[in-house]
């Protein structure tokens, strides 16, 4: 074997350990590229604490805090985030929280009749969403939102959802709201929320505040898997509605037609 040959051996070598390493490299860059963006729009950063709130299960005491299971679930998805994006997690039940909103990321699960920070969430800063309970309204569990557009659970056939963030100026931490009308949709939301944040991230800046409504399909045969997009519902439930705009609709009526079949497409 020449010298000429041994170089040209060498050279390759060389040339594929450097193409190895360059590809190293860029997928790395692209991880972490990834994970940067996946930490904006979460507000969570290394070292940082992230609060998630516990409801109480449907028709349960305050007194008792029952948790239902598909939200433990739900918990335990959020909880994963946090510990990916390298930050730490508190979890806490709704009533036991006295504190400001954007000082941490904060995931709010259960809608408003369930989780008393969701509440106060909803009332100063997306007024224009309301939840009427099962438990608190002869089995009606429906959404109002901006006071006329009504979207009402038909159970085992469709569960409805609204998936929230609220921006807190450039300074502040996220607030997320995931308000189902059952435990089953809160999973079905939490679950999209941390598959889709990349699509999310696209439509919806990291300063931005959206509500999106969603419905999860046969619950009762599909649980959590089932899930689709209404419509982006952000300008409806910003502002409170005046006495005017509140009328009736039939019961069970998803109102306006799904939002006019999501903007007609």
């Amino acid at each position: 074997m020449s010298n000429g040959d041994i170089w040209n051996i060498v050279l390759g070598v060389l040339s594929s350990a450097f193409s190895a390493v360059l590809a190293w490299a860029l997928q790395a860059l692209l991880r972490r590229r990834r994970l940067e963006r996946k930490r904006a729009f979460f507000g969570m950063r290394p070292g940082s604490e992230a609060l998630l709130v516990v409801p109480r299960k449907a028709g349960s005491a305050d007194s008792d805090r029952i948790v239902a299971q598909n939200d433990v679930y739900a918990l335990m998805e959020l909880s994963a985030l946090a510990h990916e994006c390298g930050g730490q997690y508190a979890v806490k039940p709704a009533n036991q929280i006295r504190q400001g909103i954007g000082d941490r990321a904060e995931f709010c699960i259960g809608g408003p009749t369930a989780n008393e920070r969701t509440a106060a969430h909803l009332r100063l800063k997306l007024p224009g969403f309301a939840h009427v309970a099962e438990w608190e309204a002869g089995n009606v569990n429906q959404f109002v939102l901006g006071g006329a557009d009504r979207f009402t659970r038909e159970p085992g056939v469709v569960d409805y959802a609204l998936l929230a963030r609220i921006a807190v100026g450039a300074q502040g931490q996220p607030t997320f709201l995931v308000c189902g009308q059952t435990a089953v949709a809160n999973l079905a939301v939490v679950r999209h929320l941390t598959r889709n944040y990349q699509e999310l991230s696209r439509k919806h800046h990291t300063g931005s505040t959206f509500a999106l409504l969603f419905k999860v399909l046969q619950p009762d045969n599909y649980g959590s898997d089932v899930i689709e997009l209404i419509g982006d519902v952000t300008r409806q439930v910003q502002q409170a509605p005046a006495p005017s705009e509140e009328r009736e609709e039939p019961e069970g009526s998803a109102s306006s037609r799904e939002l006019a079949n999501h903007s007609a497409e």
